[in-house]
C-alpha cells in the first residue's frame, strides 16, 4: 500500500514538473514578438527563439507579428470643394516596431490606423476640386503617408507606405459628367457649324462683291469703248449727215434681220423712220 502511494506521487510530482517546464519554457517563432505579463504587469518581451519564463507568475498576453502588415482600408464616400462625391480607397503597409506601445498605446492598433487613414483621406480629398482629386494620386498618398506618420509613432508603429487603390466619381457623379460632356461636345459642334456658316457667307459675299466691282468694270470698259467708238466715228464724219444715216440705216438692218430669223416672230414693228434712214443710205449709196 506505501509503495502504491510513493508511486502515485512520484508520478504526480514528475507530471508537475513536466508541465512547469513545458509552461516556463517558450519557443517564439521568427517574424513574432511576445509580450509577458507578471502578475497582470508587464514584465517583458519575448524575441525570436528559446526563451524561459517563469510557470504560474508570467504569462503570455499577447503574440505580435513583426513582419509587414497588410491593411485594406474600405471604400468610402468623400465631398471635394465644389461638392462632388467621390468614391475611394485605399491600402496601407505597416509594421510594428515597438510591441509594447502597439499593445498598451492603443486598443487596437490595426483597426486605429485604418480609421485613421480613413478620416485623414476625407480631409485631404475634401480641400481639392473635383479635377484635382482625381489626377493628384501621388500627392495625396505623399499628404496621406505624412499625415498619419506621427500618430503611428506614437503607436509603435511605421507607416512603411499608402497606396491609394481607387479614386472615382460616384455613380450619380458620372452620370452628372457624362451628361456635361455630351452638352459640351453639342455645344463645340454648333460652334462650329455657325463658325462654318459664318465663314461661308462671308465668302458669298465677298464673291458677290468681287463679281459686282468686275461687272462694273466691264461696264466702265465698255461705257470707255463706246465713248472711244462714238469719238472716232464723230471725228471721221464730221459735221456729214450722210454717214451717220447709213450706219443707222445698217443697224435697223441687221436688228430686223435679228427679229425674223426668230421662231416665235408673228409680228413684226418697224420703226417710223426706217425709210428715211433707208432713204438715207440709198442716197449715199446713189452719190
Amino acid at each position: 500500500m506505501n509503495m502504491s502511494a510513493g508511486f502515485v506521487i512520484s508520478l504526480a510530482i514528475l507530471i508537475f514538473v513536466a508541465v512547469t517546464i513545458a509552461k516556463g519554457v517558450r519557443i517564439v517563432p521568427q517574424g513574432e514578438e511576445w509580450i509577458v505579463e507578471r502578475l497582470g504587469k508587464y514584465h517583458s518581451t519575448l524575441r525570436p527563439g528559446l526563451n524561459i519564463i517563469i510557470p504560474y507568475l508570467d504569462k503570455i498576453a499577447y503574440q505580435l507579428v513583426t513582419k509587414d502588415i497588410i491593411l485594406d482600408v474600405q471604400e468610402q464616400e468623400v465631398i471635394t470643394r465644389d461638392n462632388a462625391v467621390i468614391l475611394t480607397n485605399a491600402i496601407a503597409f505597416i509594421k510594428v516596431t515597438d510591441p509594447v506601445k502597439a499593445v498598451y498605446g492603443v486598443t487596437d492598433f490595426a483597426e486605429a490606423i485604418r480609421n485613421l487613414i480613413m478620416t485623414t483621406l476625407r480631409s485631404i480629398v475634401g480641400e481639392m476640386e473635383l479635377d484635382e482629386a482625381l489626377s493628384s494620386r501621388d500627392k495625396i498618398k505623399a499628404r496621406l503617408r505624412e499625415s498619419i506618420s506621427d500618430e503611428a509613432i506614437d503607436w509603435g508603429l511605421t507607416v512603411k507606405s499608402v497606396e491609394i487603390q481607387d479614386i472615382k466619381p460616384s455613380a450619380s457623379m458620372q452620370k452628372a459628367m457624362e451628361m456635361q460632356a455630351a452638352a459640351e461636345r453639342e455645344r463645340k459642334a454648333v460652334v462650329t457649324r455657325a463658325e462654318g456658316a459664318k465663314q461661308s457667307a462671308i465668302l458669298e459675299a465677298e464673291a458677290r462683291l468681287e463679281s459686282a466691282k468686275r461687272d462694273a468694270n466691264a461696264q466702265v470698259m465698255m461705257a470707255e469703248a463706246s465713248a472711244e467708238a462714238i469719238r472716232r466715228v464723230t471725228a471721221a464724219i464730221g459735221d456729214q449727215a450722210g454717214p451717220m444715216s447709213f450706219l443707222l440705216g445698217e443697224k435697223y438692218i441687221k436688228a430686223l434681220e435679228r427679229i425674223g430669223e426668230k421662231d416665235n416672230a408673228k409680228v413684226v414693228l418697224l420703226p417710223a423712220d426706217l425709210q428715211e434712214a433707208v432713204r438715207g443710205l440709198l442716197g449715199r449709196k446713189g452719190a
